[in-house]
């Protein structure tokens, strides 16, 4: 039989090959974005709790309700503006699968959706999968600020959505005040819809604050937020996320929703509600990952790699131009087989596989992981 792919151009990942390489040749795995240490105990006490109290039949379809009400409580506490439980927010299989039925439900064929590259690898399949058409902009190294200007002149008539990430994966920037009051000076008196991933809210530094898109109230008429519970409580093997919208973009959100997955994971749901309500479970995060942060900059600061220190994710990008001419993706296979660490090249995120000699590291990694990675890089 002979079949005409609708994704044509699409291979493995680049997350599934460079940890597949790391695996062959034994390295230590700072690609793929996952935590190398355990979830809290007690969060995975709650979730064996509501086993064996019995949530072990379908959540209702939009999500268990104690877990619904500690997310808008959240964000009551955290924005000081509301999402309805009931009406306004829906429990998702990770941040992805809300990602892709956000596009699924708005989306059409000719649709028009902006993305800003390098951007994480999900966003274009499921707009071409729906027959849409991707508009890429692309962000320079190593700043990765988006000009305004060109965003102006890439919206049309035909412009669906814009898809926004931040804090951002995989450059470590994030998005200020002044960049979303831009984005809601350009989209309004517009049809357009934005989706503001949002999967590393609680981790950023420096003091920054985190600029949800729900904190500009004409932007939270036309937007949703995705958000996961995999990248707050180290646990991106369960594949729990949620996502926050207005009434009417949420009907139409769960028309999708409920003939994709239908419901996730009840006792997960219900031991993520009751280990929310001590806030404190991801205030505390961004203080975490920046000492992780600062410790594995303060390793490699005399390394040839050149660096900005990241906002926010737990992922550092360095630049490797005083090392080598390879390109990104050579450069990085050569490092997980002749050096033994894996990294992630920016390039295959960019337009035109655009290669500013950038690699990504993650640092969500016990101190003892990167202090041995710092030791390889070092003598790089």
């Amino acid at each position: 039989m002979q079949h005409k792919s609708k994704l044509p151009q699409v291979g493995t990942t680049i997350f599934s090959v460079m940890s597949a390489l790391a695996k062959e040749h034994q390295a230590i795995n700072l690609s793929q974005g996952f935590p190398n240490f355990e979830s809290d105990k007690k969060l995975m006490d709650f979730v064996t709790k509501a086993m064996q109290s019995g949530y072990n039949q379908y959540a209702p379809m939009p999500g268990n309700t104690e877990l619904l009400k500690a997310i808008a409580n959240k964000y009551e506490k955290l924005y000081n503006t509301s999402y309805h439980p009931e009406s306004e927010i829906t429990v998702t299989a990770g941040a992805t699968q809300a990602i892709y039925t956000i596009i699924s439900a708005f989306v059409k064929a000719d649709d028009e959706v902006i993305i800003f590259t390098p951007a994480y690898d999900c966003y274009e399949p499921a707009i071409t999968i729906h027959n849409g058409k991707t508009i890429p902009i692309q962000l320079h190294a190593p700043s990765y600020c988006i000009d305004w200007d060109i965003v102006k002149s890439k919206i049309s008539a035909k412009t669906k959505m814009i898809i926004i990430n931040t804090p951002h994966n995989p450059s470590g920037t994030v998005l200020t005040k002044t960049d979303l009051l831009k984005l809601q000076e350009l989209t309004a008196n517009t049809d357009i819809i934005v989706l503001s991933d949002e999967v590393y809210e609680h981790i950023i530094f420096d003091n920054e604050s985190h600029q949800s898109i729900c904190l500009f109230p004409e932007l939270k008429k036309r937007s949703f937020i995705t958000a996961s519970f995999g990248k707050t409580f180290h646990n991106t093997g369960w594949k729990m996320g949620y996502c926050c919208a207005p009434k009417d973009l949420m009907i139409e959100f769960r028309k999708v929703h409920q003939f994709n997955v239908f419901s996730v994971n009840h006792p997960m749901q219900k031991g993520l509600a009751d280990y929310l309500q001590e806030p404190s479970r991801y205030l505390e995060l961004s203080g975490f990952y920046q000492e992780k942060r600062d410790l594995f900059l303060e390793l490699i600061k005399d390394s040839r790699f050149d660096f900005i220190p990241a906002k926010g994710t737990y992922f550092q990008v360095l630049d490797f131009s005083k090392i080598t001419k390879e390109n990104d993706v050579e450069f990085a296979k050569r490092l997980t087989k002749e050096h033994k660490i894996a990294a992630i090249p920016l390039s295959v995120f960019n337009e035109n596989k655009k290669d500013d000699n950038m690699l990504r590291f993650c640092f969500a990694k016990t101190d003892e992981t990167l202090k041995q990675a710092a030791e390889i890089l070092n003598k790089i």
